[in-house]
């Protein structure tokens, strides 16, 4: 049986990080998570969501504006 390998994973943050990452609330998390809005990744461990710092920052690229983003 072949177990996986989460050392090679990307830094994993709680809600509260991701929110301060993002400059929101948990809470604000939360409703996109249930709305499923802006289709950002998360990961279900048990009760908590975990969030992958790669993707909040391919979430952050998406919703860039101007200054030549693409």
């Amino acid at each position: 049986m072949q177990v996986p390998i989460l050392m090679d994973c990307p830094e994993l943050l709680t809600r509260d990080q991701a929110a301060e990452y993002l400059g929101v609330k948990p809470q604000t998390l939360a409703i996109w998570a249930l709305n499923n809005r802006y289709g950002l990744p998360m990961i279900k461990v048990g009760r908590l969501c975990k969030y992958r710092r790669d993707d909040l920052d391919a979430f952050l690229k998406r919703r860039t504006v101007g200054g030549g983003a693409e």
